[in-house]
């Protein structure tokens, strides 16, 4: 018989999360971390009235790729072909420095495990999980301070890109290897195929959708073939080339970011997204979470995690922005700018505790991490500023 527990169990998530979430936007606080708060609370580790499900992790599974197919879908190669190679110094710099920091981390606390085994791909994973970067609370804050087209902001906007490209090649491979059947150069052959099919079949993909944009402009079709080609490449980069179906997602959304229709696309899809799938996904983190089994040994390296991820970005990609011509101010503006973290790193946690690669627990960590980078962020930025706009008016004062 048909149980219909999901229906409350939905009502239940979205309530909660949107309740959450404009909490804990009116504290400046991104309205994501209100939802995992919410998972945590309504899940096993508060009050226990939602449980996980197969029908919720499918759901979050679906949530997932949509964020994904969308970031995908708002990446600019126009602006990346311009910056590529400042923006690939700074990104690669960005995500070397950290993941190295992260398994140098892991490795003190856990010992260093000889490499190929088990516990030497969850020390690279916590290296992984902080490459990524979230810039949209640094955007708000260039935005509000009039810094955003400034030679930092169009920096850091790049750079973003491609590191969170890299770092997504990077969980692709990890958790290709982490397969006890899987040989590396399998992984490897079988990551490099994919990617040189995609780029062969996103070619006609991509000329074929701009034939149905100069045909139906502008009509809901468009949308559900974009969300159809984001499923099929989810499937096919799981199904027959053993890699994470968020690569296929986002593979899918930059064949289709530069077609006229791209932005409807993103429109279409991010209602379906924030009204159902991203809340639940988010939420599910937090059903997932186990606060029960925080010890003193996982705050401790909880606190460690969020200093060697704030202070591996800065030096990464600081030293990358200073590498190619930009000042110690600026080089350092960038640097701070980048240590934000959010929806990606989530995104990766996420993918890697389901791949067994990290344990519940250090998911702690990991909401540590988003909080105290969303809020430090922003004040760092602004007092870098505020202290280049004084020296500015005292030059202009002596001038005068």
């Amino acid at each position: 018989m048909l149980s219909y527990e999901f229906f409350l169990d939905l009502a239940i998530i979205l309530i909660a999360s949107k309740l959450f979430g404009i909490a804990f936007r009116k504290i400046h606080l991104p309205q994501v971390v209100g939802i995992l708060v919410a998972g945590l609370i309504i899940g096993p580790n508060v009050l226990g009235i939602v449980k996980e499900s197969d029908f919720l992790v499918k759901m979050a599974e679906l949530g997932v790729i949509m964020l994904m197919f969308t970031a995908g879908l708002e990446t600019d190669l126009k602006e990346l072909k311009n910056t590529g190679l400042a923006s690939l110094c700074i990104a690669s710099l960005g995500v070397i420095v950290p993941l190295g920091g992260g398994y140098l981390l892991y490795s003190c606390f856990n010992g260093f495990a000889p490499v190929g085994s088990e516990a030497f791909y969850q020390a690279i994973f916590i290296g992984i999980i902080i490459t990524a970067t979230s810039v949209s609370i640094t955007v708000e804050t260039l935005r509000e301070m009039g810094k955003l087209k400034g030679k930092v902001g169009t920096a850091i906007l790049s750079a973003a890109i491609v590191d969170d490209v890299i770092g997504i090649i990077l969980l692709t491979f990890v958790i290709g290897l982490k397969n006890p059947e899987a040989a590396p150069m399998k992984v490897v052959f079988n990551t490099v195929a994919f990617f040189v099919i995609a780029i062969i079949g996103g070619v006609i993909i991509n000329l074929l959708f701009k034939y149905f944009d100069k045909k139906y402009p502008h009509k809901r079709r468009i949308p559900i073939y974009g969300f159809v080609l984001c499923l099929l490449m989810a499937y096919i980069a799981e199904h027959f080339f053993g890699i994470a179906d968020i690569t296929g997602a986002f593979v899918a959304g930059i064949i289709l970011c530069n077609i006229q229709s791209s932005e409807y696309i993103v429109e279409k899809i991010d209602i379906n997204s924030y009204m159902l799938f991203s809340p639940i996904f988010f939420t599910s983190i937090g059903l997932k979470t186990e606060v029960t089994g925080v010890t003193t040994t996982v705050l401790l390296f909880s606190v460690c995690f969020v200093l060697v991820a704030l202070l591996a970005k800065i030096i990464g990609c600081g030293i990358g922005a200073k590498l190619i011509g930009f000042s110690g101010h600026e080089a350092l503006r960038v640097g701070v700018g980048m240590m934000a973290r959010g929806e990606v790193a989530l995104i990766v946690a996420q993918k890697g505790l389901s791949a067994g690669l990290m344990e519940p627990s250090l998911f702690t960590a990991v909401i540590f991490l988003v909080i105290v980078s969303s809020v430090i962020t922003p004040i760092i930025l602004k007092l870098l500023y505020k202290k280049e706009d004084q020296v500015e008016k005292s030059t202009l004062a002596c001038v005068q």
